[in-house]
């Protein structure tokens, strides 16, 4: 029994011992180590990093084209790699322009289809959310001879509760993770080779596939460009979440065989399964109406026009095969939006946003919603669950439901409360002009019965009303 106790000690050391190593080297301090490890397997190596992207920035220096209906809730980084050896045809989006240290990184990327991207990092502090996906970003369509957006996910996340899971149950937070962003499944293996061989822990590695039959892979103009998100959301501390967005939390490799070889594609990965078969919310939409009433009472009758909710953006997979822009679409939620309507300056004028607290009813990690201009797709002043639970028994005092319902504000005014969001105008886009035609855009994150996004027909439906003082 001694002996046992003894080892027992010695291997709880010894993976202590691996922890703080891995930590090290993924901070950078052996990134040279594992830069010569690659280049002695035949691997030419490009430098990159993870780091915050701001949509609105890069909109209003002109760099993209619009914001891609961000979130407003939740800040996002991404992969800024150099191009491929020998790649002569330049991509699409730059941040160099605002910041001159990201000179020759790109936003967006070509690949060669035995290419693969290896990401060193470490996971954000405690918060409610945070994944890890792959994207085409942009699409050459020779009829039209231009490339347009398509910014469409090429396959589940790796995400929070996942992670939590399988690899760190005693929580997911700070913890080291490598990613390898590939098609190639003989340029996975030999990377994962590397890396054990280096002394990476084997499950701390996770590839995020690139399906080849639905991408075009390729350096030349005729090819898609590829790109990355890192979602973070409602870090417990502010402060501590704010040092990590603003930092640099990995580096990334892009691998390049010294000479071309002849991939072995993956297959298209199979997703996992939205919904769970319960329609618990739809039992409210009695309660949702009687709300909808008691506003209407409060705002008066002849002031308020319903706007009409409906699916905004699908899936990946959805857009790819039409052809049309996805936004950066993540399956870890669904994507409502309501008719477009205009918010005015005039007195008392506003959006009354009402429904189901997806996260109350155990539906959702956490759901919110922001205002979007028809214009540039910018969300402003996101409000969330955390803001606006609890708001809907003012309205409903005698129904015991109302704690599963919400009420919030989207207005020109500051009226103090918590589940206001102001929106400003004369800012570009980080506001929205009274001229403007707008929309409310909603999200809900993570059914934690499944890890993904729920389905569509088992969510009671957000709703929004325009007040016309």
């Amino acid at each position: 029994m001694k002996y046992t106790c003894f080892f027992t000690l010695v291997i709880i050391f010894l993976t202590i011992l691996m922890s703080s190593s891995v930590l090290a080297e993924i901070s950078g301090v052996e990134k040279n180590t594992t830069i010569q490890a690659f280049q002695e397997n035949g691997f030419l190596v490009g430098e990159g990093k993870m780091e915050t992207v701001d949509a609105i920035a890069l909109y209003e220096a002109g760099i993209i084209p619009s914001c891609y209906a961000i979130n407003p809730s939740t800040p996002y980084m991404a992969f800024k790699v150099p191009k491929a050896p020998g790649q002569t045809t330049n991509n699409t989006i730059s941040d160099a322009p605002l910041h001159p240290e990201n000179k020759g990184l790109w936003c967006d990327f070509r690949m060669r289809p035995d290419e693969a991207f290896v990401y060193f990092g470490t996971t954000p502090p405690e918060c409610d959310y945070f994944s890890y996906c792959g994207y085409i970003a942009l699409r050459y369509f020779p009829e039209e001879n231009k490339g347009k957006r398509i910014y469409a996910s090429l396959g589940d996340t790796i995400n929070l509760p996942r992670l939590t899971e399988k690899v760190y149950p005693e929580g997911a937070f700070e913890q080291p993770i490598i990613l390898i962003f590939t098609a190639d499944q003989n340029a996975d293996q030999k990377a994962r080779e590397i890396l054990i061989q280096a002394g990476y822990p084997e499950e701390i590695i996770f590839t995020q596939v690139i399906p080849e039959s639905m991408v075009r892979m390729g350096l030349k103009i005729e090819d898609d460009t590829f790109t990355t998100l890192h979602r973070v959301a409602f870090f417990n501390d502010e402060e501590a979440g704010a040092t990590y967005m603003n930092s640099t939390p990995g580096f990334v490799l892009r691998l390049t065989p010294e000479s071309p070889s002849e991939p072995l594609f993956y297959d298209v990965p199979d997703f996992i399964v939205r919904g769970t078969g319960d329609n618990r919310e739809l039992d409210l939409l009695d309660d949702v109406e009687e709300l909808r009433l008691a506003i209407i009472e409060k705002y008066g009758a002849g002031k308020t026009e319903d706007l009409t909710t409906k699916v905004w953006i699908f899936e990946g997979y959805d857009a790819i095969q039409r052809g049309i822009d996805a936004l950066g679409d993540n399956r870890d939620t669904i994507y409502l939006n309501t008719t477009t309507t205009l918010l005015g300056d005039n007195p008392g004028e506003c959006i009354i946003v009402y429904g189901v607290n997806h996260a109350a009813t155990g539906k959702a990690t956490y759901a919110n919603f922001g205002l979007y201009g028809i214009t540039a797709l910018n969300g402003i002043q996101g409000v969330s669950n955390h803001d606006y639970t609890g708001t809907a028994e003012e309205f409903l005092p005698d129904n015991p439901n109302a704690q599963y319902l919400y009420v919030a504000k989207i207005s020109r005014e500051n009226d103090g409360e918590q589940s206001t969001s102001v929106i400003s105008s004369g800012i570009g886009a980080y506001g929205i002009e009274p001229d403007e035609l707008c929309f409310v855009g909603y999200r809900m994150y993570v059914e934690p019965e499944t890890s993904v996004g729920p389905v569509w027909n088992e969510i009671a439906y957000d709703r929004a009303m325009k007040i016309n003082p």
